[in-house]
């Protein structure tokens, strides 16, 4: 099988570019010369879009940089440039290259972990609310689907989501998406080691570079020792990469097989690719956005507090505070007045989510909110 894997991802690319021609798909893998970020520049009248958590800032000017010089390749199919993106991520979280996936942003590894594991009937456990694509994507199987609502801290009941008979695939947002909460890293330890062999687990850890939390921790490290531990990752986030399209999944060899036997072809461009690699190396844009992020999202927060709207506490790039009304209507009266939110979730329906854009485009969501509680 990891034969089969290998040659979905090369095609002998170097027989037809030459064993040097092919390394200059992408720049090598270092910190290039670093520039402050970019807002996007909006006109003043333009609705603001704070609905889909993504990072206004734009990508690491490294990136940009490397994609213009990927440009004469994008004739070519990305199969070389695969294995070097695979072959960083490698090295950048010191695993070996077939315990990487890549994928056309995360989502491609949801559906693929549904697909793989959560098809024919077969139990799917996630939280209430949660992201919900990856039960969107297993509903075409018409397998059972069962949600456990949050505990009273918007972390995952991962006792009662262990609890569950004959799952065969558990989902954990960590941080959660909508909540921006986190589930503790003690409680993740111990959900682990109980948790039968049999029953995959996937955490999906989009947020993770904005969470400064010492009770939280990747699980990227505990899938030497967890054979049913699947983690996926996103660039879509801190690298704001949303419209490129680059995710990757991490697990053990057998597990991302069985993964591969759902997928496509060449699913991921060469442009994603070199916008990624040079990503990788740029790790003082990382901490910028960070930064940015934090300051910003305490003043988001803060503004909502004095207002009296309760805000769970946000390890992300957005916040959910209690509006006390319907969010569907609070939100069309938003973007009525030039400021798109988030969206309804069921679970929390007088919980509004809104992500965290520029300090210009917070100041005009939060003048803008304040209209539309008076």
């Amino acid at each position: 099988m990891n034969e089969l894997r290998t040659h979905l991802s090369r095609r002998t690319f170097a027989q037809l570019l030459g064993a040097g021609a092919a390394l200059a798909i992408a720049p090598p893998l270092a910190a290039a010369k670093n520039t402050r970020p970019v807002a996007v520049k909006e006109a003043a009248d333009a609705v603001i879009r704070l609905s889909a958590n993504e990072n206004p800032y734009g990508p690491s000017p490294a990136a940009y940089k490397a994609m213009t010089e990927a440009f004469h390749l994008s004739y070519r199919y990305p199969d070389e440039a695969t294995d070097l993106m695979i072959a960083d991520l490698a090295r950048f979280h010191a695993i070996r290259s077939n315990q990487v996936l890549l994928g056309d942003g995360s989502a491609e590894i949801l559906k693929l972990a549904a697909s793989a594991f959560a098809g024919s009937g077969r139990k799917l456990v996630m939280a209430d609310p949660t992201f919900e694509a990856i039960g969107m994507y297993a509903s075409v199987a018409s397998p059972a689907v069962v949600k456990v609502p949050l505990d009273a801290a918007y972390a995952h009941d991962l006792e009662k989501m262990a609890a569950v008979a004959d799952a065969s695939l558990i989902y954990v947002c960590n941080p959660n998406n909508p909540t921006a909460s986190i589930t503790p890293k003690a409680a993740m330890r111990a959900f682990l080691e109980k948790v039968p062999a049999k029953t995959i687990v996937l955490v999906d850890e989009a947020y993770h570079h904005y969470v400064e939390s010492p009770d939280y921790e990747s699980v990227i490290p505990l899938v030497a020792s967890h054979p049913n531990l699947l983690v996926a990752r996103t660039f879509s986030k801190i690298y704001a990469m949303a419209g490129l399209r680059l995710g990757y999944a991490v697990a053990q060899p057998a597990l991302l097989d069985k993964m591969v036997m759902h997928s496509t072809f060449d699913s991921i461009n060469i442009m994603a690719i070199a916008a990624g690699r040079a990503s990788l190396g740029d790790a003082k844009h990382v901490e910028e956005g960070r930064k940015r992020n934090r300051e910003t999202r305490a003043h988001v927060i803060a503004e909502l507090e004095s207002m009296g709207h309760h805000t769970i506490p946000s390890h992300a790039n957005f916040v959910m505070t209690d509006i006390g009304r319907d969010v569907r209507t609070f939100g069309s009266t938003m973007r009525q007045r030039g400021v798109e939110v988030g969206r309804l979730f069921p679970a929390l329906p007088h919980h509004l989510r809104v992500t965290i854009g520029t300090p210009e485009q917070m100041e005009r969501f939060l003048r803008v909110f304040r209209e539309a509680t008076a």
